[in-house]
């Protein structure tokens, strides 16, 4: 897995909406928050052994400050939504791994700072599969199968809330709740997708379900508002579009924002940019694609790597995006042929 960090000069900045007046106390806070956790590598310590063939996509440019290692693999992750690099006490973010609770780590230390424990029918502990912050920060919502659990921040431990996805009459969103996303408008709504191809809708006061879209090929793996918070973009595996919806009215999909992700099994993540006005997605064919959300098209791309793109995400107000990139590589066989294939007899008694 190769993490890229991708700069646009200020005039491409114009071109995509970012906003070049930034505050120069923000810029400070931030470039102290972004050498905390990586410094630059050493020419001689750069590993060639999987050099990207990708001309155009240099090797990573910074390592790990710190590494925090899981017990299981990673399903999901979030930040703190108010972390600041002048409070230390809220520089933290969460993580959910297979067969574990939900951890909260001090991203400076790396030391364990929480656990929420969420338990099954035969008391056995479950992993959530995804995981996110409210907007105030006081509750870690945790996505697990057809049902979602809430945990207080300050309280870590085995005390939570659980909503069914599902009610009664079976009516509802099915599925493991793969992704959770919060409208950043304040409105008290957030989106859950589901590997049952649904995303619902809910108000965060009740979980109350106020929609139900569907409209995805393959299970929904992102959901994300747009930064005004009246419009949802979802995406799924193996689909190889980004729908949007407008929440206002949801009876139809308004656009579809293309990204190749057919072959591939990986979540491909997209973002959006500060002002708001414009969409970026990885894929499979290692691009990188900008679209003008006002309009629902195209505007530009880049090759960002050999591999695919399986995630990107703009920087809040630096002239700055970081994408990973990978997959699985598999080498032939010495005499290995392309037409090669393989034909047996079975034989049962």
């Amino acid at each position: 897995m190769k993490i890229k960090l991708h700069g646009f000069n200020f005039r491409s900045i114009s071109d995509l909406g970012f906003n070049s007046n930034l505050r120069k106390k923000e810029e400070e806070e931030e470039m102290v928050t972004m050498l905390s956790y990586s410094r630059k590598k050493k020419p001689d310590s750069v590993d060639r052994t999987h050099e990207d063939t990708c001309s155009s996509a240099p090797e990573d440019s910074y390592v790990a400050d710190l590494i925090v290692s899981e017990g299981e693999s990673v399903y999901d992750y979030c930040w703190y939504p108010y972390m600041s690099a002048s409070d230390p006490t809220t520089c933290v973010f969460a993580s959910t791994t297979r067969d574990h609770p939900i951890h909260l780590w001090d991203s400076i230390t790396g030391q364990l700072r929480g656990t929420y424990r969420a338990y099954d029918a035969m008391d056995e502990i479950t992993a959530a599969f995804s995981t996110a912050f409210n907007p105030s920060g006081t509750k870690i919502f945790g996505g697990y199968n057809k049902s979602l659990r809430i945990f207080d921040i300050h309280r870590p431990g085995r005390d939570f809330e659980q909503y069914s996805t599902l009610q009664g009459n079976k009516e509802g969103q099915s599925g493991i709740i793969s992704a959770i996303s919060f409208c950043p408008s304040h409105t008290g709504m957030l989106a859950t997708g589901s590997y049952s191809q649904t995303t619902a809708i809910y108000s965060e006061d009740n979980m109350e379900l106020l929609y139900l879209l569907h409209g995805q090929e393959g299970g929904v793996t992102h959901v994300q508002f747009s930064k005004d918070g009246n419009y949802l973009y979802t995406g799924g595996r193996k689909d190889p579009y980004i729908l949007c919806w407008d929440i206002r009215n949801t009876v139809s999909i308004m656009y579809k924002l293309y990204r190749s992700s057919e072959v591939t099994n990986q979540r491909i993540l997209f973002d959006i940019e500060p002002s708001g006005r414009h969409l970026g997605t990885g894929g499979q064919d290692g691009q990188i694609h900008i679209y003008d959300l006002q309009t629902g098209q195209w505007v530009t791309s880049f090759q960002a790597a050999s591999d695919t793109v399986n995630g990107f995400c703009f920087h809040p107000f630096l002239p700055m995006a970081a994408s990973s990139s990978g997959h699985r590589r598999f080498a032939k066989p010495d005499g290995f042929e392309e037409d090669f294939s393989l034909t047996g007899i079975f034989t049962f008694h």
